[in-house]
C-alpha cells in the first residue's frame, strides 16, 4: 500500500525518524512543527542498540557513532559510591550495533539535517501548532495556526496524520479528551552538563543512590577544548502531589533546592557536588508519565513517541521507543492493503510493548537493584555478595531488557521491521 500523502506532527526524534523511514519507502511526507526554529535544546539521553540499529538502516549510524560516545559499560553504585554490580553494553555486551550516549540537541540537528537533505527545506514547515484535525473517508485534514502572531495557517490535507508531538500532544488531546495533565510520582529531576575530566572507563555511564535519592552521569562527548560532557541527573523523591504548573524541559533549577542533599557523595572515582556546581547551567524537571491509553487513534490517525507513550526516563528507554515506533509503523504502512488497517497493525504491535515498558518504568525498571541495596544495607556494605545474589542481579536486568525488545539473541538475529520493496 502506498499513501499518497503523510502529514507528521512534531519535529522532534520521533518526528523527524518517521520522516526519514517514510520517505525512504516512498512516501510524500511533511514535517510540521509548532515552534519557528528547531534549536539544539536539551541534555543528555542515550540511544539503545534497538534503536541505534534502526538509524543505521536509515544511513545514519556511522553520524549518530562520532556524534555521541559509545558507552561500553553501566555500573550501579550504593549511595556510599560503593560498586553494586556492572554490565557492559553495546557492543561489549555482544549487540551488532553500539549504545550511543549523545546531547539530545545534537541528535535532533543530526535529524533535521537529513530530513533537508533527503527530503526537501520545503517538507519541513515550522511555527505550525496543531490546533485540530477532521477525518473522512478520503483521509484527514489538519488545521493549524502560528502560536506568535495567532494566524491560522492554511488547512493541510493529508492520506495518514501522524501525533509526533510530546507529551502535551494536541493530537492526544483530541483523541482523549478527558485525560487530563499528566500525573507526577513527586520526583524532581535536576540536569545539566559539565565540562571535566573522564571516570572509570571514560566510556561509562553510572547510577548511584536508590528510589528516593540517586545521581546518574555519563559522557556525551567533547567541548571546543577537547574536554569530556558530562551529562549528569540529580534526583530526589518528596511527596506526591498536583504539579504547581506545567513542567517545561528548559526551566532554570536552584542549586540551592537539591546540592545540600548531595554535599557528602564524594566518591574516590567521582566527586558529585562539584560536577554539580561546574555545570554551566541546571534545569528541573518533574517526573511524570501518563497511564497506557486503549487506543492510539481513529481511521488514518495515529500517535507516536512521547505523544503516545510517555513514559518515566529509567532504562535510558525514551527516545529509543520513538524510534522504534517510526520504524514499525513504517513496516505496516509498507505491508498493509488500506491506511486503517495499518495503523491498526501498528498499534497493535506497538501499544501492548510500550504499556508494559510505561509501567516497568514506574517501578524503576533495571535500577530495582539500587533500591534492594538500600533496603538490606543502608549503612553499607563489605561485599555485595551478602547484600544480593548475582542472580538477581541478572533477572532484573533481563527481565528489562525483554520488555524494552533489546535482549541481545532477539536484537541480533530478528529481520529489519521495515522490508523495503
Amino acid at each position: 500500500m502506498r499513501a499518497a500523502r503523510v502529514i507528521v506532527v512534531g519535529g522532534g526524534i520521533g518526528g523527524l525518524v518517521s520522516a526519514l523511514s517514510l520517505h525512504e519507502a516512498g512516501f510524500e511526507v511533511d514535517v510540521y512543527e509548532a515552534v519557528e526554529q528547531l534549536r539544539p535544546l536539551g541534555v543528555g539521553i542515550n540511544v539503545l542498540p534497538h534503536a541505534v540499529r534502526e538509524l543505521s538502516e536509515l544511513g545514519l549510524g556511522t553520524a549518530l557513532e562520532q556524534a555521541g560516545v559509545l558507552t561500553c559499560e553501566l555500573a550501579y553504585y550504593s549511595k556510599h559510591g560503593a560498586r553494586i554490580w556492572s554490565e557492559p553494553r553495546g557492543r561489549e555486551a555482544g549487540y551488532r550495533w553500539p549504545q550511543v550516549s549523545i546531547h539530545r540537541g545534537r541528535l535532533q540537528m543530526l535529524l533535521l539535517e537529513a530530513v533537508l537533505a533527503r527530503l526537501g527545506e520545503s517538507r519541513v514547515h515550522v511555527g505550525h501548532a496543531l490546533t485540530s484535525f477532521e477525518t473522512s473517508s478520503n483521509g484527514v485534514t489538519a488545521q493549524f495556526v502560528d502560536r506568535q502572531t495567532g494566524r491560522v495557517r492554511p488547512s493541510v490535507h493529508g492520506d495518514v496524520l501522524i501525533g509526533a508531538d510530546g507529551i502535551h500532544s494536541r493530537t492526544r488531546a483530541q483523541l482523549h479528551a478527558d485525560e487530563g495533565a499528566p500525573s507526577w510520582n513527586g520526583t524532581l529531576l535536576w540536569r545539566g552538563v559539565t565540562s571535566g575530566a573522564p571516570f572509570l572507563t571514560g566510556r561509562s555511564m553510572i547510577m548511584a543512590g536508590h528510589a528516593t535519592q540517586k545521581f546518574v552521569c555519563y559522557p556525551i562527548g567533547r567541548d571546543d577544548q577537547d574536554r569530556v560532557l558530562i551529562n549528569w541527573i540529580a534526583e530526589l523523591r518528596f511527596a506526591a502531589g498536583k504539579l504547581p504548573g506545567r513542567e517545561e524541559w528548559n526551566a532554570r533549577g536552584e542549586l540551592n533546592d537539591f546540592l545540600p542533599r548531595f554535599r557528602d557523595w564524594k566518591f574516590d572515582w567521582l566527586d558529585v557536588p562539584q560536577m554539580i556546581e561546574n555545570a554551566e547551567d541546571v534545569f528541573v524537571y518533574p517526573l511524570v508519565d501518563r497511564d497506557p491509553l486503549p487506543s492510539w487513534g481513529e481511521g488514518p490517525v495515529t500517535l507516536l513517541g512521547d505523544a503516545a507513550h510517555p513514559m518515566y526516563p529509567v532504562g535510558s528507554n525514551g527516545a529509543s521507543q520513538a524510534v522504534l515506533d517510526a520504524r514499525v509503523l513504517t513496516g505496516c504502512l509498507l505491508r498493509e492493503p488500506s491506511v486503517p488497517r495499518a495503523l491498526l497493525a501498528y498499534e497493535g504491535i506497538r501499544r501492548p510493548a510500550t504499556a508494559a515498558l510505561t509501567l516497568a518504568n514506574r517501578q524503576q525498571g533495571p535500577e530495582e537493584c539500587m533500591t534492594l541495596v538500600e533496603q538490606r544495607a543502608p549503612r553499607g556494605f563489605a561485599r555485595i555478595e551478602d547484600v544480593i545474589t548475582q542472580e538477581e542481579l541478572v533477572a532484573i536486568s533481563e527481565k528489562y531488557k525483554r520488555l524494552a525488545g533489546f535482549s541481545v539473541a532477539s536484537l541480533n538475529e530478528r529481520p529489519s521491521l521495515v522490508e523495503l520493496p
